[in-house]
Parts: structure tokens; C-alpha cells; sequence
């Protein structure tokens, strides 16, 4: 049987993800304490139902209940039953925003900042993200996308290395992503803005595409930028980083970093990396 304990910092998605499980076939509970863990999955190892396939939610909303989780982990290993531990992040910035537009408190929060509750959660949960098996940043994924990779984990059996990599393009007129590990500039490559056949059209056309990639400079930086990220993946996943988040830049964010952004994609997609793109300012002009 799979046996997949879903926890992780509130406000990372575990409610969304859950829902994904349920709809590719999983049995699921939401909110049952740590402390029941044992007895829930004897109950459904036995059961007559057959059910081969289970999720459930263990967080911080358990109070004082989550402090049974390890202890309850342990019981399962020593009754030799097999689990796995996804667990859900994001950045601060994006948990704020969450809260806000759901107008919600931070379950640690009390009556004080949402900040303040986000801080002491990431401390509870360190030693529990140290054992998870599966990591998912949820900071720059749309409901669309968290699903593709819950059902390539669960569905098409791939491997996960714990790095989501978030390749952003933007342009500098309207600033720098907040959450950027990495920022390339690449102003420096021929601007279609000036062609005025061009002008209107973005990185994801044909005529723009064409039209950065035919220098040799561009070639020979994606070249360049393609082996130094393949080069640093490795060493950021030895660290435990769980997101890098890669900026591409150009001067109004339409075309040039358009372009390079979803090269970079495609080449790492084909390396069956873990692997997400988002246009920041692509619409904006």
C-alpha cells in the first residue's frame, strides 16, 4: 500500500494537493493527528476495501498533537509499515500574500503578525522537512502546475530530487523578482523592439524567436549559461536547497528574455528536470 503523509508550513497548498490525490485515485484524510497515524494505517492495511492507495494531513493545525508526530513515524517503522513524507513550502512573501487575500490568521500567529507565526512554523517543521521524501516549493506554481507535479511524482513514477527550478523573465523597468537565486542580463543581445515588424510581437512568436537565436552570441551564451546551471544543480541539491529560482532579464521583458527563458526551459525540461517558467512582464508592454 502507499502510505503519504502530506504536511508542511500552512499556506503551501497541502489543502490543493490533497485534492489532487483524491482525484488520481488516493483515499484521503485532512487534519488527523500525528498521534492516530499508527492506528489509522493498520486500519486501512486491513481493511476489506482494498485500498492500496493513501494520503494524509498532519500539520500544525494539531496543535500540540503534532509533537506525537515523530514518535508516531517511529511506531510506523517499527510495525514495518512503509511511508513517504511530501512536504509544502514557500517563500515568506508569497505566504503573506496568501493570508491576506484569504483573510485568514496564521495558526501561530494568535494576535500577533502573520510573519511572526510563518518564523515559528518553519521552526517546528524543520527536523520533519529533513526526513520528507518529497520537497514542493509551491511559491511560483499555479494550481495548473501544482497538479503536473503531483501526478508526475504520484502517476508517472519519476524520481524527485527536491529542487523545483522557477526560470522567471522580466524586464528591468520593473525591477528585479524579490525571490531571484539567480539574475542573468541579457541586454546585451540585438532588441527586436527596434525592428518594427518585431516590435509587437513577443519571445513566445516565431519571428521573435527566430530572430534572437540566428546571432552567435546568443548561441554561445546559451551554451554557456546551460552548462553553468547543469554545473550548479548538483551542488544546490548536496545543500538541501528545495527552489532556485533563475532570473532572465532584458530591458522591457517581451522579447530577448522571453526567448532565452524558454530555451533554458526546454533544455533543462529535456533533462528531466523538475522545472517551471512564468513570463513576469511579458504582457505588460
Amino acid at each position: 500500500m502507499e502510505f503519504v503523509i502530506i504536511t508542511g508550513l500552512s499556506g503551501a497548498g497541502k489543502s490543493q494537493a490533497i485534492r489532487v490525490l483524491e482525484d488520481i485515485g488516493f483515499y484521503c484524510m485532512d487534519n488527523l493527528p500525528p498521534a492516530l497515524l499508527p492506528n489509522f494505517a493498520e486500519l486501512c492495511y486491513q481493511s476489506k476495501r482494498n485500498i492500496d492507495k493513501v494520503a494524509v494531513v498532519a500539520d500544525i493545525r494539531g496543535g500540540k498533537f503534532f509533537d506525537d508526530l515523530f514518535k508516531s513515524l517511529d511506531i510506523l517503522h517499527s510495525h514495518g509499515f512503509q511511508y513517504r513524507i511530501l512536504f509544502f513550502e514557500a517563500v515568506d512573501e508569497v505566504l503573506i500574500k496568501r493570508f491576506k487575500e484569504l483573510r485568514r490568521p496564521h495558526p501561530l500567529s494568535l494576535n500577533g503578525r502573520i510573519i511572526d507565526g510563518i518564523s515559528l512554523e518553519r521552526q517546528k517543521l524543520s527536523e520533519v522537512k529533513e526526513r520528507a521524501n518529497d520537497i514542493i516549493d509551491t511559491s511560483n506554481l499555479t494550481i495548473g502546475l501544482l497538479k503536473e507535479e503531483i501526478r508526475a511524482i504520484f502517476l508517472e513514477g519519476k524520481e524527485a530530487d527536491n529542487l523545483t527550478i522557477s526560470i522567471i523573465s522580466f524586464g528591468f523597468k520593473g525591477g528585479l523578482p524579490l525571490d531571484a537565486d539567480l539574475v542573468f542580463d541579457v541586454r546585451f543581445l540585438p532588441n527586436p523592439h527596434y525592428i518594427k515588424e518585431l516590435k509587437d510581437y513577443t519571445g513566445n512568436d516565431k519571428c521573435v524567436k527566430d530572430y534572437v537565436l540566428q546571432w552567435q552570441e546568443t548561441k554561445i551564451f546559451i551554451e554557456k549559461l546551460t552548462d553553468m546551471i547543469d554545473f550548479l544543480i548538483p551542488l544546490y541539491i548536496k545543500e538541501g536547497k528545495s527552489q532556485l529560482v533563475i532570473g532572465i532579464g532584458c530591458t522591457g521583458g517581451k522579447h530577448r528574455s522571453v526567448t532565452i527563458a524558454n530555451v533554458l526551459y526546454e533544455n533543462l525540461k529535456d533533462k528531466s528536470r523538475r522545472v517551471i517558467i512564468n513570463h513576469k512582464d511579458c504582457k505588460r508592454l
